[in-house]
C-alpha cells in the first residue's frame, strides 16, 4: 500500500452466489475493473455466532436482512474455506493482491497458512480486542473499519496493535448501514482520524454510487474499500449495495482522476503560465493621444491582453503627461510618460 496512491479494494464478501466459478470470475472482473486487491471474509456460521433461534439472534434493525437469524444469514453468506487457496492462487496469477477479514483466531491461523499479506478487521469486530491483538501479532499491515466505533474503541484498537509492535495501521471511516445514507457518511472525519490518531486513513464505503470514494480521496484517504459483485442478478446478502464491474470501473477511474487533480502545492511560474499571462489585463492607451496630454480614465484603461504595464500602477500614472504621440491600442509603458514615479 502506498500513501501516494489510493489502494482500492474490491470486497467479495457474500457475492459469490455459492459458486466457486462465480467467485473466480469475480476476482478476474475486479482486476479488469482496476482494483488493487480482492478481499475475502473468512468465517463459518459457527465461528461467528450460535445456531440459536431466540430474539437475541434474530435481525430486527430495519435492514434488508430483517427477520433472519444470524446463523442462517452467515451460513448462506460465508465463503467456503476450501475455496480460499484457489482464489489466493488466481489473484496472484493475474497480479491482484488477495487478503481477508478473519473473524476468529482459527481463521487467522488458516490465513497465515495462505501467507496473506494484509489483514482487515471488520467494523463489528473492532471491539474484539483479543482478535485484534492476535492479528496484529502476525506483523502484517492491519486495516480496521470503524462503523460502530466510539473514539475509545479506536484508541484501544490502535493501542492493542502497537502493544505487540505493529505500527502499520490503517483506520477506515465507515458507516455501518447497508446501504448507507449519504447524509450519514460524515467524510470530513477522514482527515480528523489521521490527525487525531496518527495513522493512515481510508474509507469503507456502503453508500450507493461512486461519489463518496472520490470525496474521500480528496480528503486524504489512502485506502478505498467497496463491495463488488460480478452481476447483481446473482443476488445474495450484499448484492443490493455492491457495485458491478461497470460501476466499479467508473469508480476507479474517478478516484484516479481525483488523485491526478490533487497534484501538489504549486505556485511556480511555468513557461505555460507565463504564456497564458499574455491574456491577463494590463494598461493600454485606448485613444489616440498627443505629447503633453494628461493620462486620464478616458485614454488609459486596464484591458486584455497583458503586454502593457501592470494594472497596479493605474492610479499612479493618472494625472501624468504623455511625452509623445501614441496610437490607440498601444501597450502603456513607463517610457511614454514624463517624470513617472512608480
Amino acid at each position: 500500500m502506498s500513501e501516494n496512491k489510493c489502494f482500492i479494494i474490491a470486497e467479495l464478501s457474500a457475492n459469490h452466489g455459492g459458486s466457486l466459478d462465480i467467485a473466480k470470475e469475480t476476482v478476474r472482473a475486479a482486476k479488469r475493473a482496476g482494483a488493487d486487491a480482492i478481499k475475502l471474509q473468512t468465517y463459518t456460521a459457527d465461528t461467528i455466532t450460535l445456531n440459536v433461534k431466540t430474539d437475541y439472534f434474530k435481525i430486527n434493525q430495519g435492514t434488508a436482512w430483517d427477520g433472519q437469524y444470524l446463523h442462517d444469514l452467515y451460513k448462506g453468506a460465508s465463503l467456503p474455506w476450501v475455496w480460499h487457496s484457489e482464489l489466493f492462487r488466481l489473484a496472484k496469477e493475474i497480479g491482484l493482491i488477495c487478503f481477508s477479514s478473519p473473524f476468529d483466531c482459527t481463521a487467522v491461523d488458516f490465513l497465515e497458512e495462505l501467507d496473506t499479506p494484509i489483514y482487515k478487521i471488520a467494523s463489528f469486530e473492532i471491539t474484539d480486542i483479543p482478535l485484534i491483538e492476535y492479528v496484529a501479532s502476525k506483523g502484517k499491515p492491519i486495516i480496521i473499519s470503524t462503523g460502530i466505533a466510539e473514539i475509545e474503541d479506536i484508541e484501544l484498537a490502535i493501542e492493542t496493535c502497537k502493544k505487540v509492535g505493529n505500527d502499520d495501521i490503517t483506520i477506515l471511516k465507515c458507516t455501518s448501514a447497508y446501504p448507507a445514507d449519504p447524509k450519514d457518511a460524515n467524510l470530513i472525519t477522514i482527515p480528523d482520524i489521521k490527525e487525531r490518531f496518527g495513522v493512515k486513513v481510508g474509507l469503507s464505503d456502503h453508500t450507493m454510487g461512486i461519489e463518496a470514494p472520490v470525496v474521500a480521496t480528496v480528503l486524504g484517504a489512502t485506502v478505498i474499500e467497496k463491495h463488488f459483485i460480478l452481476d447483481k442478478s446473482i443476488g445474495g446478502a450484499d448484492a443490493h449495495f455492491s457495485l458491478d464491474e461497470k460501476e466499479f470501473t467508473k469508480m476507479v477511474q474517478a478516484v484516479r482522476k481525483a488523485e491526478k487533480m490533487m497534484g501538489k502545492i504549486d505556485y511556480e511560474m511555468t513557461e505555460k503560465k507565463k504564456k497564458s499571462r499574455q491574456f491577463s489585463r494590463s494598461l493600454f492607451v485606448v485613444e489616440d493621444v498627443k505629447a503633453g496630454e494628461i493620462l486620464t480614465v478616458k485614454n488609459v484603461r486596464s484591458i486584455r491582453p497583458g503586454f502593457g504595464m501592470h494594472p497596479k500602477f493605474y492610479l499612479n500614472v493618472l494625472g501624468s503627461k504623455f511625452n509623445s504621440n501614441i496610437k490607440k491600442g498601444t501597450p502603456l509603458s513607463p517610457k511614454h510618460i514624463f517624470n513617472i514615479r512608480l
